[in-house]
C-alpha cells in the first residue's frame, strides 16, 4: 500500500509541474493570437489607404503600382482585370473590418462596375490593360487577353454579388458574358494562356500544371458551364516521370476521377512530399485560396498541399539563413521579378534573399503564430509606412524596394480579412451557383502526399 501512495505522489508532483507549463504556454499563444488580430487590423488600414488615394474618383480603376522616387510619387496610371478584382475584393474586406461603411463600399465599387461596362472586350472578356483615367484600352503594350487575369476578375465579380445583392444583376451580366469556351481547347483539355486580338493568334502554351495561380479561371469556367469538368482532371498534378527536365521525378500512382486516369505525382524535400507550383512561389500556391474553399474542401488535396507548401517556404529561408520569410514574384528596384523558394517548382524561379510581404499573409490560416514573428522580422527592415509593407526587401543585402503594387496591397487586404473573419471573402464566392457547383471537385481528390 505504501508503494501505491508513492506512487500516486509522483504522479501528482508531475501533473502538478506539468499543468502551470502547459497553461503559460497556452496563455502565451492566446496572447499571440490577440496581439495578431490588432496588428492585422492596423495593417488592413494602412494596406488599404493605397486603394483610397490611387483609385480614379471618376472611374474607380486602380493605379497598378506606385513608386516613391526621392521621395516624390510616381503612379503608374493604368489597370488590369486582377487589379480590378483586388480593389474590389479589398473593398469589400474594408467594410468587413469596419474602415468604411456599407454605402462607401457599394458606391465605390459602384463606378467600378459602371467603367466596366463600356471598356473594350472579346468575347466578354477582358483586355489586360487600360489606362485609369478614362478607361479606354491601353494598346502600347498589345490587345492580351489573359485567361488568369479574366479569371481573378471574374472571381472579383461573383463575390461583389454576393457581397452586395443589389448590384448582382450587374456583376452576374459581366460575368455570364465572359466566354472561356474560346480559350479552352478541348482536344488537351486545357487552357490557352491567352489570345492577342491584334495578331489573332493564341499563345503556343496552355496552362497545364494543376498547382499555379490559373486553377481559378479553370474552377469559374468550369462552375459557368464554358468548359467540362472534365478540364480540371486534364491537368497535370506533376509533370509525367518521363520529362526529365522538372527539378525533380516525381513518385505517385494514376487514380481516375469521373472516368480521367491522374497521375497523382509528388515531389519530396526533406522527406516532406508535395504537389509543386511551376515556379515555388508563394502566391502561385496560395492565391487562389483568397476565394476557393481549398482549406475547408479540399483536406486530402488542394488543402494539405497549401500547408505543405507553407511549412517548406518557411524551412527554406531558415535553412538559407534568411531573417525573414516568404518568396513570391514581386517588385524590385529597377523593375519586377520571380522569387520563390526553388525547391517547390518544376521548374523553380530564383531566391537570392528577396522576400515580399504578401507572401506572409497569404499564409496566415495555415501558420498564423509564425507569420505574427515573420511580420515582426520584416518590420525591423524599415519598410512599413502608410500603405502598409512596402513591395519588397533583400534580407542579405537589406534593400529595400520602394514600390507599392495594386496586386500584392489586394493580397494583403484580402487574406488578412479571410483570418480575421473566418474565411468570408471565400464565403461569398461559395454562395454564388459558380463557386458552388464545382465544389465537388475539391472534395473528392487525394494527393499522394499523406
Amino acid at each position: 500500500m505504501k508503494k501505491y501512495f508513492s506512487l500516486l505522489l509522483v504522479l501528482l508532483l508531475i501533473v502538478s509541474a506539468t499543468l502551470p507549463a502547459a497553461a503559460s504556454a497556452k496563455n502565451t499563444n492566446k496572447g499571440k493570437e490577440i496581439a495578431l488580430s490588432k496588428q492585422l487590423k492596423a495593417i488592413s488600414k494602412n494596406t488599404y489607404r493605397y486603394f483610397e488615394d490611387f483609385t480614379d474618383k471618376k472611374t474607380g480603376l486602380t493605379y497598378d503600382a506606385v513608386r516613391m522616387d526621392n521621395g516624390e510619387i510616381n503612379a503608374q496610371k493604368f489597370t488590369s482585370p486582377t487589379n480590378i478584382a483586388m480593389y474590389m475584393m479589398s473593398t469589400i474586406s474594408a467594410e468587413e473590418v469596419g474602415l468604411i461603411s456599407r454605402e462607401e463600399a457599394v458606391t465605390n465599387i459602384e463606378k467600378t462596375l459602371n467603367s466596366l461596362k463600356d471598356m473594350d472586350k472579346w468575347n466578354g472578356l477582358f483586355y489586360n490593360w487600360y489606362y485609369t483615367e478614362d478607361a479606354t484600352l491601353m494598346t502600347d503594350w498589345g490587345q492580351f487577353i489573359s485567361t488568369v487575369d479574366n479569371g481573378w476578375l471574374s472571381a472579383g465579380l461573383v463575390v461583389v454579388g454576393q457581397a452586395y445583392p443589389e448590384l448582382y444583376e450587374e456583376t452576374h451580366a459581366l460575368v455570364e458574358d465572359m466566354d472561356y469556351s474560346t480559350l479552352y481547347t478541348p482536344e488537351v483539355g486545357q487552357m490557352r494562356g491567352g489570345y492577342d486580338v491584334a495578331t489573332e493568334s493564341y499563345t503556343a502554351h496552355h496552362y497545364g500544371a494543376f498547382y499555379t495561380e490559373p486553377r481559378v479561371a479553370s474552377y469559374i469556367a468550369i462552375g459557368k458551364e464554358d468548359v467540362p469538368e472534365e478540364h480540371w482532371w486534364r491537368m497535370f498534378r506533376t509533370m509525367p516521370e518521363s520529362w526529365d527536365w522538372q527539378a525533380q521525378i516525381p513518385e505517385g500512382y494514376t487514380e481516375t476521377y469521373d472516368g480521367v486516369d491522374v497521375f497523382e505525382g509528388h515531389y519530396s524535400y526533406k522527406g516532406t512530399k508535395y504537389v509543386p507550383s511551376w515556379g515555388g512561389s508563394m502566391f502561385e500556391a496560395l492565391m487562389p485560396q483568397l476565394v476557393l474553399k481549398e482549406k475547408e474542401l479540399g483536406k486530402n488535396a488542394l488543402g494539405l498541399n497549401n500547408k505543405r507548401h507553407v511549412d517548406i517556404q518557411i524551412q527554406y529561408a531558415k535553412e538559407q539563413g534568411y531573417a525573414a520569410w516568404g518568396m513570391s514574384p514581386a517588385a524590385t528596384p529597377d523593375n519586377y521579378s520571380e522569387f520563390a523558394a526553388t525547391p517547390l517548382g518544376m521548374d523553380g524561379y530564383k531566391s537570392d534573399g528577396t522576400v515580399t510581404p504578401h507572401a506572409t499573409f497569404l499564409a496566415l490560416e495555415y501558420a498564423p503564430m509564425e507569420a505574427f514573428n515573420n511580420i515582426q522580422a520584416l518590420k525591423r527592415f524599415d519598410m512599413y509606412g502608410k500603405y502598409g509593407f512596402l513591395d519588397s526587401v533583400n534580407v542579405e543585402t537589406g534593400e529595400v524596394t520602394q514600390a507599392y503594387l495594386a496586386l500584392d496591397q489586394g493580397m494583403t487586404m484580402v487574406s488578412i480579412v479571410n483570418y480575421l473573419k473566418d474565411g468570408v471573402i471565400r464565403d461569398y464566392f461559395h454562395q454564388d451557383q459558380i463557386g458552388k457547383s464545382p465544389e465537388d471537385l475539391l472534395m473528392k481528390e487525394t494527393f499522394s502526399i499523406q
